[in-house]
């Protein structure tokens, strides 16, 4: 079956680091663009970035564009979310996402297979 597994989360202060990687097993790594969304208490889970199929597309919302990088490692089945100055509204449970239309698709209800997610939290 499926597995998407995330690890890297972790307590952090604001403006610091956080690597988080997510390694996918049973599934054609390379027929799925990957990638990450979170969700934070109460809120709806929400959309943070895309990567296509070959690392050449990469998207990002507009609340983490310019301080997230998304990559992947097809050799590996891995994926990976460098967040850098990080802030307290950053403070979520992350997610891996695999969908073979996640260029478009920017919806959690689309989307086939989710990780357990990892919990990042920034503090003030």
């Amino acid at each position: 079956q499926v597995q998407l597994v995330e690890s890297g989360g972790g307590l952090v202060q604001a403006g610091g680091t956080l690597r988080l990687s997510c390694v996918a097993s049973g599934l054609t790594f390379t027929n799925y663009r990957m990638g990450w969304f979170r969700q934070a208490p109460g809120k709806e889970r929400e959309f943070v970035a895309v990567v296509g199929l070959d690392a050449a597309f990469t998207d990002y919302a507009d609340s983490v564009k310019g301080r997230f990088a998304i990559s992947r490692d097809n050799a590996k089945n891995m994926v990976y979310l460098q967040m850098n100055s990080l802030k307290p509204e950053d403070t979520a449970v992350y997610y891996c996402a695999a969908d073979p239309s996640l260029d478009v698709v920017r919806t959690a209800s689309g989307v086939d297979y989710w990780g357990q997610g990892t919990q990042v939290t920034v503090s003030s």
